[in-house]
C-alpha cells in the first residue's frame, strides 16, 4: 500500500508500477467522477478501482468493503492512497495555510493537509494481510517539463524524481487517533523534503535507482498494435469502407469521436486543478529521516 502527493499522479502512478513490473496488480482510491474520463477511467473501472463520493457517510462502507475483497486478491497488489483527498492546486494551498494557521497546525507549504479517515481505515481493514505501506513523494525537476497526456500523446519524454520510503505495517501505530497523528507528521517530513528538492533540485544523497524499461511489456505492445494494425487493414480491405459515401461518412464520424476523447483527456491534465504552485521554501530543519529510503528516475 502506497500514498503520495503531486500533479499528474496518476500517469505516474502506472509508469512506475509498469517499470516495478505490477502494473496489472495496481489498484487506487480515486473519487468516482474518474470513471467515466474516456479509455482511462474505464479501465479503472475494470480494475476494480474503488471509487468514493468524498462523502464520508457514504464513502466508508464502499471502502470497508472493497479493502476487505482485497484479502482474497489473488497475487500481490499495490494500493495507491491519495490521503488529501484532492489534486493540488495554488488555491487549495492557501486554503490548507489558512486552515492550520487557525488550528494550530505545522503550515505546509508544498502539500495539501492529509485528510486521515481513509488511510486510518485502510491501516485498520488491512493490518493483516499487507506488510507494508511505502510514502511516495514525487518531483519535477526545475530543468524539465511536466509530464501531461498531450506530451505522452505526442511521444515526448519527461523525468521525474521519485522518493520512496518504506513503513513496516507491523510498527505503524494500533489506535485509529495514534494512526492519523502518524499520516499527519509523514506529511509534515514530506513537505520537508520537497523544499529541499526545490533547493537542490534532488532528494539527497543515498540509493538511488534510474529505472529501465521492462522489455516483455514492450514486446506486447509492439505485439498488439501489429496485430490491431493489421486487424484494421484486412477489416478495410473486406469492407470496402472508403468507396462509398456512406463508409467514408461513417469513418469520419469514428476518428471525430477519437479527437473528441483525446481532447477531453488532455483537457483533463492541463486543468488549473494540476498547477503546481509556487512557494518559497523554508529554510531547512536539521534532523534525520527513518529507514529504508529509495530514490528512482523515471524517464
Amino acid at each position: 500500500m502506497g500514498f503520495g502527493a503531486g500533479a499528474h499522479r496518476y500517469i505516474l502512478q502506472l509508469t512506475h508500477a509498469y517499470r516495478s513490473g505490477c502494473l496489472g496488480s495496481t489498484l487506487a482510491v480515486m473519487k468516482k467522477s474518474s470513471k467515466f474520463l474516456p479509455v482511462i477511467g474505464w479501465s479503472m473501472w475494470f480494475s476494480e478501482y474503488l471509487f468514493l463520493e468524498r462523502n464520508w457517510a457514504k464513502d466508508e462502507s464502499t471502502i470497508k468493503s472493497g479493502l476487505l475483497r482485497l484479502k482474497d486478491y489473488p497475487q500481490p497488489f499495490w494500493l495507491a492512497l491519495f490521503v488529501e483527498g484532492t489534486r493540488f492546486t495554488q488555491a487549495k494551498l492557501l486554503a490548507a495555510q489558512e486552515y492550520a494557521t487557525a488550528s494550530g497546525l505545522p503550515v505546509p507549504r508544498n502539500v495539501l493537509i492529509p485528510r486521515t479517515k481513509g488511510f486510518v481505515s485502510a491501516v485498520s481493514h488491512m493490518r493483516s494481510f499487507v506488510p507494508a505501506v511505502y510514502d511516495v513523494t514525487v518531483a519535477i525537476p526545475k530543468t524539465q517539463p511536466p509530464p501531461t497526456m498531450l506530451r505522452l500523446f505526442k511521444g515526448q519524454p519527461s523525468a521525474v524524481h521519485v522518493h520512496i520510503k518504506r513503513h513496516l505495517m507491523k510498527e505503524l501505530p494500533e489506535t485509529d487517533d495514534a494512526a492519523a497523528q502518524w499520516c499527519r507528521d509523514v506529511f509534515v517530513a514530506k513537505d520537508a523534503l520537497l523544499d529541499k528538492h526545490k533547493v537542490d533540485d534532488t532528494f539527497g544523497e543515498g540509493e538511488f535507482q534510474d529505472t529501465g524499461r521492462p522489455i516483455k511489456s514492450l514486446l506486447v505492445v509492439i505485439s498488439w498494435a501489429c496485430l490491431l494494425i493489421s486487424g484494421a487493414l484486412k477489416f478495410l480491405q473486406w469492407s470496402s469502407l472508403l468507396s462509398s459515401w456512406k463508409g467514408i461518412s461513417f469513418t469520419a464520424i469514428g476518428l471525430a469521436i477519437v479527437t473528441v476523447l483525446m481532447h477531453t483527456l488532455i483537457k483533463f491534465s492541463q486543468s488549473e486543478r494540476s498547477t503546481p504552485a509556487k512557494v518559497a521554501p523554508a529554510k531547512p530543519k536539521n534532523g534525520g529521516e527513518s529507514s529504508e529510503p529509495g530514490r528512482h528516475k523515471h524517464h
